[in-house]
C-alpha cells in the first residue's frame, strides 16, 4: 500500500522559512516523479513544484521561483520543499504527490498518489 506522509507545516511569520518533508512507502520511490501542490479553501489545488526521478529536473510555479526549492533523497524515499521568504499568500494546505510517468506535468490529475497534507500558515 502506497503511503505519502507530509510533515513540517506550521505557523510562521512573513519572511520566514520552512522545510516540508514527504516520506514515501510502498512504492519504488526512485521510479516516481514527485511534486508539491497546495490548496486553500474554496480554490482548486495548485501546482507548486515538481522534480524528476533522478532529481536533475525541476519546475516551479512562477510565484515561488527563487524562493522555494524542491529536492529529493532517493536513499531515504523522501522529497522536500524548502520554502524561503514566505508570504501570507503562501498560506495553504500543502500536499505531496507521486506519478510513475515521466517528469513534466503540472496537472494534478496525472498524479496517482497523494498524501494527507500539511498546513502552512504565514502571518503578516
Amino acid at each position: 500500500q502506497v503511503q505519502l506522509a507530509e510533515s513540517g507545516g506550521e505557523l510562521v511569520q512573513a519572511g520566514g522559512s520552512l522545510r516540508l518533508s514527504c516520506a514515501a512507502s510502498g512504492l519504488s520511490f526512485s521510479m516516481y516523479t514527485m511534486a508539491w501542490f497546495r490548496q486553500v479553501p474554496g480554490k482548486e489545488r495548485e501546482f507548486v513544484a515538481t522534480i524528476s526521478r533522478g532529481g536533475g529536473g525541476t519546475d516551479y510555479l512562477d510565484s515561488v521561483k527563487g524562493r522555494f526549492i524542491i529536492s529529493r533523497d532517493n536513499a531515504k524515499n523522501t522529497v522536500y520543499l524548502q520554502m524561503n521568504s514566505l508570504k501570507p499568500e503562501d498560506t495553504a494546505l500543502y500536499y505531496c504527490a507521486a506519478r510513475l510517468l515521466s517528469y513534466g506535468s503540472r496537472q494534478s490529475a496525472s498524479f496517482s498518489f497523494w498524501g494527507q497534507g500539511t498546513q502552512v500558515t504565514v502571518s503578516s
